[in-house]
């Protein structure tokens, strides 16, 4: 269990949900705060940033190492440093968001991708921060985010498990002491196919930690099911409208798909309930309705058990259906009425 802003996090809470803004403003404050307010409305718990700038990310330069591959579905042969100069969140506009989120009551933090960033950050007194797929092999950011004491979110995509093992083990010798790490596949959009949720257990047996996921996938679906592999936390990228564009659109949550999703992933951790087999409290009015054998007809002591006078019918109350092979020819022992259970001593 750790606590990020006062809310505790872990198998025995409701996942909690990371409203992703990164680069959906398309360029816009007025359009980040807007997302703020969809987020706060939609009961979301917590909104990210994603803290760099282009000098802070990469240099620009325009090698083929620094180009995105021309089969990719979003950004294919966009230049790194065009393309992040384009999706950062400007610095000056964090204070306002920030003070925007916090107007709603909700959580915000974010992604430093530099020290620069970190710095930003504290001085806006964000109260935890979440290490992108792609940096979790800079353990010295890790570190420096472990060390403010603050909660640390570690996204796993593209990662092995000594890659994972070294960021955990970073984290916790620089002071971490409330640590998520979250399954991720670090492509976008996401196949749901890749997602490999079924190894959720496994990651949260090597780190030890709280752990949750961060979809790349369209839709809620991923998501869900990961609930029930015991993600505890859900991170997805959100945007106004697919409409608009923008760089993550296209596998991002509008608001009203985000509210379903804070609704449905709760529903879904309540579901799980205990590893117990046997009637639910609730079904205890149920149990007095089950098949048993009843009189159906008057009968007069003497008579024969037959198929017109003894059935299976609702509620419960007389013997069980499978003694009907049994009673079938015994005679009654006294006068029945019909709407009688059917018992031992009746035959």
């Amino acid at each position: 269990m750790i606590s990020i802003d006062g809310r505790p996090v872990g198998p025995h809470q409701p996942p909690y949900v990371i409203a992703e803004m990164s680069g959906n403003h398309n360029g816009s404050l007025e359009g980040a705060l807007d997302i703020v307010d969809a987020v706060a409305a939609s009961g979301a718990h917590a909104l990210k940033l994603q803290t760099y700038r282009p000098d802070t990310i990469t240099i620009d330069a325009d090698g083929p190492a620094f180009r995105i591959g021309d089969g990719h579905a979003l950004w294919g042969g966009e230049n790194l440093y065009h393309l992040y100069e384009r999706a950062h969140t400007p610095w000056e506009w964090h204070a306002p968001i920030f003070d925007r989120a916090r107007g709603h009551g909700l959580t915000v933090f974010s992604s430093p991708f530099d020290p620069t960033a970190v710095e930003l950050l504290e001085k806006l007194g964000a109260p935890a921060y979440k290490i992108a797929s792609s940096e979790i092999v800079d353990l010295p950011l890790i570190r420096l985010a472990a060390a403010t004491g603050k909660p640390l979110i570690i996204s796993t995509g593209m990662a092995t498990a000594g890659e994972i093992d070294a960021a955990v083990s970073a984290a916790r010798a620089a002071g971490c002491t409330q640590l998520a790490v979250l399954a991720c596949t670090a492509s976008y959009p996401a196949a749901p196919a890749e997602s490999n949720l079924r190894a959720l257990p496994l990651l949260a047996g090597l780190t030890g930690a709280v752990v949750g996921v961060s979809d790349h996938t369209p839709g809620l679906g991923a998501a869900l099911a990961a609930v029930a592999l015991g993600a505890c936390l859900i991170e997805k990228h959100v945007t106004r409208a697919r409409t608009e564009g923008g760089v993550d659109a296209a596998f991002s949550l509008e608001p009203a798909e985000l509210a379903a999703l804070v609704a449905e992933s709760t529903r879904a951790w309540e579901s799980l309930g205990e590893p117990v087999i046997g009637p639910r409290p609730s079904e205890l009015e149920g149990l007095r309705f089950r098949r048993s054998l009843w009189v159906v007809r008057d009968v007069r002591a003497g008579e024969p058990v037959t198929a017109e006078n003894v059935r299976s019918i609702r509620p419960a109350g007389g013997l069980p259906p499978d003694a009907v092979a049994q009673v079938m020819g015994r005679r009654f022992t006294r006068d029945t009425p019909a709407a009688t259970p059917l018992t031992w001593d009746l035959v």
